[in-house]
């Protein structure tokens, strides 16, 4: 039997697709913007309505590397949400706040976020979020290395400020850089052996 050979690719996952290759209620999957060899999965989920990076792989121990809440492995969320968000609720998240997770109080660990100061130079969403002319809307950078059940969107709706636009933009130190919705790519040996370490 011929030995496996692991493969490894990074997608932008467009929003509204399910992070899954087979359709279920008619809605997109990555089988209508990605083709990949068989058995090369997606690592973790990314929410039907969240967007960005996503992994791909045929290899089951960057798998387990990945999900294992063990390895700390950091993921950055770029995070567009309702308002003008305070110095407080950021210091909130930071230490971390109540969630609920299956129907139980969970409180999050302690993340980093901060305000950013211009507006993340990516692609406009499709369809865009509902533009309000006196409602302004925020962006922060949350960095968490836990991965609850649509963890961030509970996150920011804890402290007061709900979640309009969610882009995952890196996975320890693989990051989105130039990709465009619906784009992959191959990792090179280097991304990969960073990943495992």
């Amino acid at each position: 039997m011929k030995p496996t050979v692991h493969q490894y690719f990074i997608v932008y996952k467009p929003f509204q697709v399910l992070c899954q290759f087979t359709s279920t209620e008619g809605k997109l999957c990555l089988k209508d913007f990605f083709s990949v060899p068989q058995n090369v999965y997606p690592v973790g989920r990314l929410d039907y309505d969240s967007e960005g990076l996503l992994l791909l792989t045929n290899d089951a121990s960057l798998n387990k590397k990945i999900l294992n809440p063990k390895s700390k492995l950091e993921k950055e969320y770029w995070v567009q949400v309702d308002g003008a968000i305070t110095l407080a609720a950021i210091q909130q998240l930071q230490k971390g706040v109540s969630i609920s997770v299956d129907g139980s109080k969970y409180t999050t660990q302690p993340c980093k976020a901060k305000l950013m100061q211009q507006v993340p130079d990516i692609p406009e969403r499709i369809p865009p979020i509902r533009f309000r002319k006196n409602i302004p809307t925020s962006w922060l950078s949350l960095i968490i290395s836990e991965g609850k059940n649509r963890q961030v969107r509970k996150m920011t709706a804890a402290v007061g400020f709900p979640t309009l636009r969610l882009l995952r933009y890196r996975i320890g130190t693989i990051t989105l850089n130039k990709l465009l919705p619906g784009d992959m790519r191959e990792l090179t040996h280097a991304e990969v052996t960073q990943l495992l370490q």
